[in-house]
This record gives C-alpha cells, sequence and structure tokens, in this order.
C-alpha cells in the first residue's frame, strides 16, 4: 500500500522527502541533513523530468539507488568544502570557558590544602588546585578543566 503511494507521487515523493530533510535541518544541529535533502530534491527534479508520471515499477530501485549515491557525494564534498572554507572565529574561546579564565587574578575564598580549595571568580565558586594557600590569599588562574582550576599565588 505505501510502495503504491510512493509510485503514484514518483518524483513528488523525492520532493517532499528532500524538502522534510531540509526541516529537519533546521531542528537538528550539523549539516548532514542538508546533503540528503538537496540529494532527495535533485533525484525528485530528474525523476520529474525524465520519467514523469506513470513510470515503470522498477524506477524507484534507481531512484533509490541514485538517492544513495548523490547523497554520500554530496555530504563528502560539502563536508571537504567546508573544511577547505572555514573561517577564522573573532572570538575562538567563545565556548572554551576555563581558556577565558587563564591570566585572571581572584582571592581564595577558602584555603587550598592538600592542593584542593575554592576561589570565587565573578558569581561563580570554583574548585581550584595548586600550592597550600591560606584562604584571602590572591591567585592567578594557569589554566584547568571543567573541574578545576590550576591556580598560583600572584
Amino acid at each position: 500500500m505505501i510502495m503504491t503511494w510512493i509510485e503514484q507521487l514518483g518524483g513528488w515523493s523525492w520532493i517532499i522527502f528532500g524538502l522534510a530533510l531540509l526541516c529537519l535541518e533546521i531542528l537538528a544541529p550539523g549539516i548532514l541533513f542538508l546533503w540528503f535533502g538537496i540529494a532527495a530534491l535533485i533525484v525528485g527534479l530528474i525523476s520529474l523530468a525524465v520519467w514523469g508520471p506513470g513510470a515503470e515499477l522498477w524506477v524507484w530501485q534507481v531512484q533509490v539507488l541514485g538517492f544513495l549515491v548523490l547523497a554520500l557525494f554530496l555530504a563528502y564534498a560539502g563536508r571537504s568544502w567546508l573544511a577547505r572554507n572555514e573561517k577564522e572565529s573573532d572570538e575562538p574561546l567563545l565556548n572554551n570557558r576555563v581558556a577565558q579564565l587563564v591570566g585572571r587574578t581572584a582571592t581564595l575564598e577558602e584555603p587550598i590544602t592538600n592542593g584542593v580549595g575554592k576561589m570565587r571568580l565573578g558569581d561563580t565558586l570554583w574548585r581550584v588546585q595548586g600550592p597550600d594557600l591560606p584562604a584571602g590569599t590572591t591567585v592567578r588562574v594557569l589554566g584547568g578543566d571543567n573541574e578545576r582550576l590550576q591556580v598560583e599565588s600572584v
């Protein structure tokens, strides 16, 4: 029953599928659905131009094969093109919060004992590691990860 519906739509089913994939691209992160949607639209347009309505029963198999080949080609070519034409960001540290903090100074809120303590930087209380220091000492951020900042005394 579904195959009969798809056969009746012919190239229009590919165009509808391509538009659905392009809409999915808006909702999902990444660029993969874009290439698949373009491939489906191309197959739909070729199907309408070459076979038209009332095409042979074997045509859908050629269309699926063409879609698969075209989708893989477009995904590879698109990824390669994007890698070659990647723009340098004007905010390279935007999503790297720890890297944004390197070099900043703050006062220890809790002493560093056994290499671990806490400091407040802005509105965030950070766990820090470094040499043992008393509370109230001014420290500089050297680096770290998402769990702890590495600090030194100023």
